[in-house]
């Protein structure tokens, strides 16, 4: 067998740029002011390295770009919507698929027909739209995640697993206000850590024991199925398409943003085994959406997403999305700066709490992490911990599980380069840590603060 190089290359060339928004520390200081030190509300302009997300903000292919070309606008029976619906076929065998114009509109749409008041939906862990929109019926979203996902030095290789023993303790005492059993593959909440195919095997029969359907947060599916192939006994040799299709296989329906594995800058779908609950869901997507065959999306987008599904489970494309984000993760580690392991598909956690030891989770060490990033080098990270998750539906506030800072990579976006300078700036970050104030929130709104949260630091 040929020796591995240790460069990881881009399985692709660069077909056109886009100028890099060069600011200085001063300008950046004034921008952080202008808007309370939230960096959702930053102009994207202010930016340098935009590492907010990697939902929607990666950079489509050459043919993907010819795919577009093909779009059919028709109003009903596009010819597009039936590419789209048969290349998800491929990798989801269900009946119904239902394009949205993003995955929160498919939770949205899912819930409205499942949720309600008394109703419990449990989860490995919720996203923050997810359990948004679980909440919004009146419904509670409960996390059951292993042990290991809320341990940040664990080494566990599947720290995305759903705690069966809990699961089934929850489903024992309350299965009649249980309305289906959702897993988030990868579980981003927790890390972006990857749930394995003997787990999900695990949720299926405790959900057919107990005779509940099981949904898939599935947005990161290509991702999860990759790190089945390289961490579970006996997926080393499989093709990742076969994985996708066993772990799929296992679900009554899937909510899915396109934003992510499926390479598109926007759209996602629903996709249902059941007749009746298809039909439900329909009526709300005419209502609220659009026609059923292009749900919110135009057919040029349905196209672009047909062809990103086919580019996002080639092996090389994984194995170099896979291992570039290993090696920001590996360099942060060497050099001290802490971060969740084992390393995610689509971001590296920086665990701000273990880097802030002298803020408490409710002066949210995250969200001082992430204004030093920008500040510093003008890079724009998420804060994942006690802001996004701290503040519950009757208004207490607790810490979060974990304080952590996402820097989430773009898909085919950045270069080594660019990423090299994110090392450098999280460097200086450790150097600083010490001095780095805590955050206060001065004004929020009842649901999803921290999109428009204002904040001001507390000296």
């Amino acid at each position: 067998m040929d020796q591995p190089f240790r460069t990881i290359i881009e399985p692709f060339r660069i077909h056109s740029v886009e100028p890099m928004r060069m600011t200085t520390a001063e300008e950046r200081r004034a921008h952080l002011a202008a808007v309370d030190f939230n960096l959702f509300q930053l102009r994207a302009e202010h930016v340098l390295i935009d590492l907010l997300t990697d939902s929607g903000t990666g950079a489509m292919s050459r043919d993907q770009w010819a795919a577009v070309q093909r779009g059919d606008e028709s109003y009903a029976g596009s010819p597009s919507y039936f590419v789209f619906r048969d290349a998800v076929r491929r990798l989801f065998d269900f009946e119904h698929i239902i394009p949205v114009h993003q995955g929160r509109a498919a939770e949205r749409i899912l819930f409205s027909v499942l949720g309600g008041p008394g109703k419990v939906v449990p989860n490995n862990t919720h996203f923050d739209t997810t359990r948004a929109n679980i909440e919004a019926t009146g419904a509670e979203a409960v996390d059951l995640v292993i042990a290991e996902g809320h341990d940040p030095r664990s080494d566990h290789p599947f720290k995305g697993n759903m705690d069966l023993a809990a699961l089934e303790r929850l489903l024992a005492a309350r299965a009649d206000d249980v309305p289906c059993v959702m897993v988030t593959i990868t579980n981003n909440s927790g890390g972006g850590q990857p749930v394995s195919l003997a787990n999900l095997r695990g949720v299926r029969a405790l959900c057919d024991r107990f005779d509940k359907p099981l949904f898939l947060d599935a947005c990161r599916f290509a991702e999860n199925a990759w790190f089945i192939r390289e961490r579970e006994e006996g997926q080393g040799e499989r093709d990742v398409v076969d994985i996708i299709r066993d772990v799929t296989g296992l679900a009554d329906g899937v909510t899915m943003s396109a934003k992510k594995d499926p390479l598109g800058n926007i759209g996602g779908w629903l996709a249902l085994a059941d007749d009746h609950l298809a039909a439900q869901c329909r009526n709300i997507v005419i209502l609220t959406e659009g026609f059923p065959t292009y749900g919110g999306l135009a057919g040029r987008d349905l196209e672009a997403l047909a062809q990103g599904l086919a580019e996002v489970v080639q092996h090389d494309y994984l194995r170099y999305r896979i291992g570039s984000t290993a090696y920001l993760g590996r360099a942060l580690a060497e050099r001290g700066v802490p971060v969740l392991s084992p390393f995610g598909g689509h971001a590296i956690y920086i665990d701000a709490r273990a880097l802030l030891p002298h803020v408490d989770p409710l002066e949210y060490p995250g969200q001082a992490v992430a204004v030093a990033l920008y500040e510093i080098g003008g890079i724009r990270s998420c804060e994942i911990g006690t802001v996004m998750f701290g503040r519950h539906p009757d208004g207490s506030e607790q810490p979060a599980a974990m304080d952590l800072v996402r820097l989430a990579i773009p898909r085919r976006t950045y270069t080594q380069s660019h990423i090299d300078y994110v090392i450098e700036v999280c460097e200086r970050i450790l150097d600083r840590a010490g001095d780095l104030p805590g955050y206060r929130i001065i004004e929020e709104p009842p649901a999803l603060r921290h999109f428009t949260a204002r904040f001001a630091p507390l000296r």
